[in-house]
């Protein structure tokens, strides 16, 4: 059972905690993909408008990988590895969180849609904030 989120600002960050930044949740839904690289990072992703996101330190720590299409940029940990928060190509001018690096276990507050981005052409028009 997925038990309701408030609107509430949560803080996160990497393993490290080099980059620490603050997002607000005011949603229960987020996006669990089976494409090599989220799969790979074990990323969860909630989506929000880049007003709802503050970098509160790291920049400088922050690097970035892109490949394919090159609208994605997968931001980094450049010390520790670890992919806190990125741009996504489905939402370019928006903010993807990976709900596993808040400092708050609350993964059980998400309803988690499958997305299915091993064919992200076919699928990606499912995806919404």
């Amino acid at each position: 059972m997925v038990k309701k989120i408030n609107d509430k600002s949560y803080q996160g960050g990497c393993h490290c905690k080099a980059v620490r930044f603050q997002v607000r949740i005011d949603s229960d839904s987020a996006i669990q993909c089976n494409c090599s690289i989220c799969r790979k990072k074990g990323f969860i992703h909630y989506i929000v408008s880049r007003e709802y996101f503050i970098l509160l330190q790291g920049q400088e720590f922050l690097t970035t990988y892109t490949f394919n299409t090159l609208t994605a940029k997968h931001t980094f940990c450049k010390i520790c590895g670890i992919h806190s928060f990125y741009q996504p190509r489905s939402h370019p001018e928006d903010i993807s969180v990976n709900l596993n690096c808040l400092d708050e276990d609350i993964l059980d507050h998400f309803s988690l849609k499958l997305f299915d981005g091993q064919n992200w052409e076919t699928h990606i028009n499912e995806i919404t904030k």
